[in-house]
């Protein structure tokens, strides 16, 4: 539950009346003062499974600090016991992300294993690593067994891309779609799913998600014959690399109180923690992937490890939240799955 104000919905997209000058210093007095009460999980829907942070990439906005130099990598006794808790709680989606999820080891094997066991799957890639020497069979593997590929492509335009993912990644990024869009990915009637995700290149809310997709489509395709399904607009969070760069630059508590002052109500309700468990490359278990970042673990007295999940007590689980959270429900509501209202 979410208190006894939790089922109201109010507006859409932006802050409803009198929260843009309530902000409060942290996330459980922001709740509080809007009669919303402690933050509880709803369900267990998606099984988020951080398989790594080793990655092809050291992007500027990265939470997770992943790059080619990290060797976090989780081993396979830990991914069959994400499968085994996965079927036992009855997800409906397996989410894979890193890092690149494809560098793992064991990546072919998990995504095959988890749809022989009828799993959902959906892969969180940063593109330019289906073009890496012995990955180029991915995205037939990926069309093979229908796995949904949620590609990172900040902008639509290179030199954006470029400057906050590196030299070159805009190309390579739009080579590799192109190979998807070939094999049928985000094309009418194959099944074949093909979400795109924008981030905001520095500390500002993301623009409106319906917008800033039909801009997309218009230009991908305009400039590169480039087609998707649906674009995800997130929002920077506060943690790790993209951190560490506005304190570097002053601007960190500036940008909090931004997220403070954009505070939804709307958001709360549909919040990803609330249907999501998320699982760290040594099997950790956190409220989200963002938490995970931030090694917060869940809250006293629930399984620490995925091999001890128990799915009953964790589908009404209270939430461990922190100054972070502001980012999730600023504005139009940020999540893994987008906007929230």
């Amino acid at each position: 539950m979410i208190g006894p104000a939790g089922a109201r919905r109010e507006g859409a997209g932006r802050p409803a009346a009198g929260d843009a000058g309530a902000a409060c210093a942290s996330f459980e007095a922001a709740l509080a003062a809007r009669g919303l009460g402690p933050l509880e999980a709803s369900g267990l829907e998606v099984l988020q499974v951080n398989v790594g942070s080793l990655c092809n990439q050291a992007c500027r906005h990265c939470h997770i600090d992943a790059g080619p130099g990290r060797d976090d990598v989780m081993g396979r006794e830990t991914l069959e016991a994400c499968l085994e808790a996965a079927s036992r709680a009855g997800v409906r989606l397996l989410e894979l992300t890193g890092g690149a999820p494809e560098l793992n080891p064991s990546f072919r094997w998990l995504l095959v294993e988890a749809r022989r066991r009828g799993l959902r799957v959906a892969v969180r890639s940063n593109l330019t690593v289906l073009l890496e020497p012995g990955r180029e069979d991915l995205p037939e593997l990926f069309a093979r067994h229908g796995v949904e590929v949620v590609a990172s492509l900040p902008c639509y335009l290179a030199e954006n891309v470029d400057r906050q993912r590196g030299p070159g990644v805009f190309d390579r990024s739009v080579e590799a779609l192109r190979r998807l869009n070939a094999l049928g990915y985000g094309r009418p009637g194959t099944g074949l799913v093909l979400t795109l995700v924008h981030n905001p290149l520095g500390p500002g809310l993301p623009p409106d998600q319906a917008s800033l997709e039909a801009a997309y489509r218009r230009e991908l395709e305009a400039r590169h014959g480039v087609v998707f399904d649906r674009l995800l607009v997130l929002c920077n969070m506060p943690a790790g690399r993209f951190r560490e760069s506005l304190e570097r630059e002053g601007r960190l508590e500036g940008y909090l109180e931004s997220l403070r002052s954009a505070f939804n109500r709307a958001s709360v309700e549909r919040l990803m923690c609330r249907t999501t468990l998320s699982v760290g490359w040594d099997g950790s278990l956190h409220d989200c992937d963002f938490n995970l970042a931030l090694g917060l673990g869940l809250a006293p007295g629930l399984p620490r490890h995925i091999r001890e999940l128990d799915p009953g007590p964790l589908r009404r689980r209270p939430i461990v939240t922190a100054e972070h959270c502001f980012g999730c429900t600023a504005g139009q509501g940020s999540s893994c799955r987008g906007a929230l209202v």
